[in-house]
């Protein structure tokens, strides 16, 4: 049973790892651009505290277009013979925000 948990604990490790990193990658090729464009400003503080102001963000991110298109593949017959076919095959697309 205790091999069981530790099986699970090391997937969820993993699986958070690699979204992680995904989310670091997407920062990195620009897919996402947050830019803050209200300053944090902190509550003044007295005998009672008046309320503060949260930044907030505009966040950008990328155009993903996921789409097929048709092209040739070979693909095997019963004889183990190969012969081109038209197949839709998945194309994505993406478009950085400009700036």
């Amino acid at each position: 049973m205790a091999n069981g948990t530790n099986n699970n604990s090391r997937s969820i490790l993993v699986i958070a790892i690699l979204a992680i990193l995904a989310l670091i990658a997407a920062f990195a090729f620009g897919l996402i651009d947050i830019d803050q464009n209200k300053e944090t400003k902190l509550p003044s503080v007295e005998i009672d505290a008046k309320g503060g102001q949260l930044p907030t963000f505009d966040v950008d991110t990328a155009d993903v277009d996921v789409g097929t298109t048709n092209t040739s593949v070979e693909v095997p017959t019963i004889e183990v013979d190969t012969k081109k076919t038209n197949i839709e095959v998945p194309t994505i697309e993406v478009d950085k925000k400009a700036d």
